[in-house]
């Protein structure tokens, strides 16, 4: 079922262990052409362009564009009320987490008079994408959303495709999460149109939208297959977009400490979301190798996407990987850096200290993905395929921008004037020391530092 790739006695270098170490990914650049005359449709033609492709591609058009507040109310109420429950023990702790994240502004004092503060400004409208078709993720609705009301974004609107089952709206456990968390503007539009739409909205008020002009957002973040990604790699620039998302992946750091029954059940938990799901196991412990490969063969016929599964399982993007020791382990899993990371270890929390490359790390057999995939408190919105050494995954740092406020009085900008004009002078730029100049009158700046 899962390839074995022996490193052991290897020169384990950064280059060598990516070139060993199974890896999948998708090519966005490869449907560019295909998507591009789509949001350029939608950017000519607003909503009716948008939802005339969801009724091309889904066969289902809306009634309306924006979910009516009713319809939202209802699905909410007649939510399950375990999964109501479920969502409003989420809701909590993501809250908790991310509230907590958001950074105080401050100010350094750099001379009498001299100052500058930095203050974090929310991006004003957000855009968030939550997929539709088979597969249903409130949670997604709660990664994005929660973060950016943390940060204080003034508004939120949450596009997702009609489904013909629910009479052309969206699904409505997603509808559910939105009302539950206050989100009041819902878009029953999917796909590469939907992100098009967010980006450059539609002045036109027609039936269609309710009377109102759908207004454009700043940033939009949320995941989706290889067309929405696509279609926000091209319309990056006129918003901002959260990284481009590859298919999921774990990685499990673990020595012959580790239960390979619970080794074997994170390893399946992420292959059965996609068939290009990467699952990878590294340990020193050949018998830990033995024994989890025999587990995950055990137990994932067994599971309800058992033949997804063995495909992620079986894929070039999974495997084992032994190796001689922690060291070499901990050196791997940073060459790697997978999205989800686990630690099997003694001194688990030890080992988990010395990572220096993942998009999250989750620390002791008691703490497996799928705890933060729903309700750990920390965001699964996770930089994928390596992308974890430069990038971070959600946050509410994700929606907020950092601004200096620089604030100098009379003296304070004469004080630093000579430098300022010597600067300019060697860049060629004499307009900007004549502007400080003009202000200052600074006994200490001659004619000739100035010219």
């Amino acid at each position: 079922m899962m390839s074995l790739i022996d490193l052991r006695g290897q020169h384990l270098t950064p280059a060598a262990i990516r070139r060993a170490v199974p890896r999948g990914g998708t090519d966005v650049a490869a449907v560019l052409a295909t998507v591009a005359p789509l949001v350029d449709k939608v950017k000519a033609g607003g909503a009716q362009a948008a939802v005339e492709l969801g009724e091309q591609f889904d066969g289902v058009r809306p009634a309306t564009l924006r979910v009516p507040a009713q319809e939202l109310a209802r699905a909410a109420q007649e939510l399950d009320p375990q999964v109501r429950a479920a969502m409003d023990a989420a809701i909590a702790r993501v809250r908790a987490v991310h509230t907590e994240q958001k950074p105080s502004s401050h100010t350094t004092t750099l001379a009498p008079g001299a100052s500058v503060t930095e203050v974090f400004l929310p991006v004003e409208r957000v855009g968030l994408y939550v997929p539709g078709g088979k597969a249903v993720y409130p949670s997604s609705v709660i990664m994005n959303a929660v973060p950016a009301q943390a940060a204080g974004a003034r508004s939120l609107v949450v596009a997702s495709p009609p489904q013909r089952e629910f009479g052309g709206l969206p699904h409505p456990t997603i509808l559910a999460a939105c009302h539950i968390l206050g989100i009041e503007e819902v878009w029953a539009v999917g796909g590469a149109q939907a992100i098009a739409l967010l980006a450059y909205g539609d002045d036109a008020a027609t039936e269609l939208t309710g009377g109102q002009p759908v207004e454009p957002v700043d940033m939009i973040t949320g995941p989706g297959n290889i067309f929405v990604t696509a279609a926000k790699r091209l319309v990056r620039g006129v918003v901002g977009t959260d990284a481009e998302a590859g298919p999921t992946e774990i990685a499990i750091v673990a020595d012959d400490s580790a239960n390979p029954e619970f080794v074997a059940y994170d390893l399946i938990s992420q292959a059965e979301h996609d068939p290009m799901a990467a699952s990878v196991l590294i340990t020193d412990s050949a018998e830990l190798a033995d024994a989890t490969r025999a587990q995950v063969s055990r137990l994932y016929p067994v599971t309800a996407n058992a033949e997804r599964a063995a495909e992620a399982l079986g894929g070039r993007q999974s495997g084992i990987i032994v190796v001689d020791d922690l060291d070499a382990a901990i050196r791997v899993a940073d060459a790697y850096a997978a999205e989800h990371l686990e630690i099997h270890t003694r001194n688990a929390r030890e080992i988990a200290q010395r990572i220096r490359h993942a998009g999250a790390i989750f620390v002791g057999e008691y703490s497996p993905v799928p705890l933060g995939d729903y309700a750990a408190g920390s965001n699964h919105v996770l930089p994928t395929s390596g992308t974890a050494r430069f990038s971070a995954g959600l946050s509410t740092h994700t929606f907020l921008r950092p601004v200096n406020l620089i604030e100098y009085d009379r003296q304070a900008l004469a004080d630093i004037a000579p430098h300022i004009i010597a600067f300019a002078n060697a860049e060629s730029l004499p307009a900007h020391g004549e502007a400080i100049r003009a202000r200052c009158q600074n006994p200490n700046v001659t004619d000739s530092q100035s010219h």
